[in-house]
């Protein structure tokens, strides 16, 4: 099969504008807000997991690089894996206490959900 009509990475596939050009997203970095200040949401999840459960951590605001960094101090914390992904930190198992004890001890403000 040719790749002639196949879309790109952005789902284009043709356009009729000679002098068209892809637009490129700014990307705003945002600073990484301090720990008192972050606002961070423990919950339970299992959708599409097969029947898995993992602890996730979400309203994290700042630097990928940061929330890489809280996710593994957090899995070592635990003593389990895991993974950063889409903007929120996922510890796997029913680790929420110990996640929420973690958050409070290092100045996090965190809540977590049923």
């Amino acid at each position: 099969m040719s790749k002639k009509n196949k879309p790109d990475a952005r789902g284009f596939v043709f356009s009729t504008d000679p002098s068209f050009r892809f637009e490129e997203e700014a990307a705003e970095i945002q600073d990484t807000l301090p720990a008192n200040q972050q606002k961070l949401r423990i919950r339970l999840d299992t959708k599409q997991r097969a029947g898995k459960a993992v602890t996730l951590i979400t309203g994290f605001v700042g630097k990928e690089e940061d929330l890489e960094d809280l996710g593994k101090k957090l899995k070592n914390f635990c003593g389990t894996g895991g993974s950063v992904k889409d903007g929120e930190a996922i510890v796997q198992g029913d680790q929420r206490d110990k996640v929420l004890q973690w958050l409070l001890k290092n100045g996090y403000s965190g809540s977590k959900k049923v």
